[in-house]
């Protein structure tokens, strides 16, 4: 290996990574040594938590932590992203990634560690003397700028193509026998770029082949529940724009008449005392759980089922709390034979709605937007009696 194990658990997307890998032949193998050397318990919340702070456009990931595994996360996400076939996600997975790449190389401040990760990369940088190569102003006060870097004009080239600073251009940079002066934050910024562009991915042509590979790793149960809730959470963030309001539980707030037919469904069986199968049981805590209803309200729902056992219940309530898991979203749903949306003619899960951001009827792709849109709607409602209430008191 070209750099040290340390390095590489910092920055894992170095080339000197295949070398870390060296024994595994191709993605399937890496899932199964992958899933041999951890348990879910170590890298689930990790996962998750990227993908959210990257659905959140964060500037960095929450807990970030350059172990081992972090290099083995690096190469589970890049699988992740490909077999989602989404550029959005991935533009978001690569924004992400890129701006904690940089993060954690503007915190490094040895010359030697960023050397090593150019020469890793094969860039033709040169470290020496340093040289007094540039004078800025900034208000009114002369600056002289010193570096120790310099990298082959094409290399800087190539690597700053996709940068949108007009710094960047090659007009504004200290050339001197065909190498770029720049200074340690300059260079980062470049190797921030080609992180993101690490993460970018071309319209699959075959997409036989993509399934069939998804086939593959799905046969890993832990790969498959953490595709499925990155992809429901995913698709619950699609709706999140013109209808934003508070839909979280409180103490009295009337709730139910704003349940999707599909949680309708499963809460009048556990009402009549059906029994229901375990992935009705966990939809509803999981749908549920993201409303923030306690616990206690979540645990009575279920005490008129013939199998209810209060200690049981009270576990497997608050485990799934700790997972932190986002409802199945309505594609999901319709797979295992969840929809009621015939069932109970309701309209908006058949007819969609009216986007007034899109202009554009809408087909509604998650169970939490069907409670966030008729939330916003009474709230309309209420808003619109209020004035009206009050014009009527004035002219009274």
């Amino acid at each position: 290996m070209n750099i040290s194990p340390e390095l590489l658990f910092h920055y894992p997307w170095l080339p000197s990574l295949e070398e870390f890998y060296s024994d595994v032949s191709d993605p399937v193998e890496f899932l199964k040594k992958f899933h041999f050397k951890f348990q879910l318990s170590d890298y689930e919340s990790r996962i998750l938590n990227l993908f959210r702070s990257a659905f959140e456009n964060l500037e960095e990931i929450n807990d970030f932590i350059a172990d081992e595994l972090n290099a083995y996360l690096y190469v589970f996400v890049k699988i992740l992203v490909y077999i989602f076939d989404n550029k959005r996600i991935a533009n978001r997975i690569a924004n992400l990634y890129s701006k904690q790449s940089y993060k954690e190389l503007l915190n490094d401040n040895e010359d030697a560690n960023l050397y090593d990760i150019c020469r890793d990369l094969n860039l033709n940088v040169r470290y020496g003397d340093s040289v007094k190569f540039k004078e800025v102003f900034d208000k009114g006060q002369k600056e002289i700028l010193e570096t120790r870097f310099s990298i082959e004009f094409q290399e800087y080239l190539n690597l700053s193509i996709y940068l949108r600073d007009d710094n960047r251009k090659l007009c504004h940079k200290a050339l001197v026998d065909g190498y770029v002066y720049l200074e340690k934050r300059e260079v980062k910024r470049l190797l921030q770029e080609f992180v993101r562009r690490k993460f970018m991915i071309e319209d699959v042509d075959d997409k036989n082949a993509l399934e069939k590979l998804k086939k593959e790793f799905f046969k890993f149960e832990e790969f498959k529940s953490i595709y499925d809730n990155i992809l429901n959470e995913w698709e619950l963030k699609k709706e999140e724009f013109e209808y934003s309001v508070d839909i979280h539980f409180e103490e009295g707030k009337e709730f139910q008449g704003l349940f999707p037919p599909c949680i309708k469904e499963i809460m009048t069986k556990a009402e009549e005392g059906q029994n229901l199968t375990h992935i009705e049981r966990l939809y509803l805590v999981f749908f549920l759980h993201a409303l923030n209803f306690p616990n206690e309200t979540i645990i009575d729902v279920f005490k008129g089922l013939p199998d209810f056992d209060r200690k049981k219940t009270e576990y497997q309530v608050e485990f799934a709390k700790k997972k932190g898991y986002t409802p199945h979203s309505c594609n999901t749903l319709k797979s295992l034979n969840l929809c009621m949306a015939a069932k109970y003619e309701d309209p908006l899960c058949l007819k969609g709605y009216m986007s007034k951001k899109y202009n554009e009827q809408r087909s509604i792709k998650h169970p939490l937007f069907y409670v966030q849109y008729h939330q916003f709607k009474r709230s309309m409602m209420k808003n619109k009696q209020r004035i009206s209430n009050k014009k009527e008191n004035e002219s009274n």
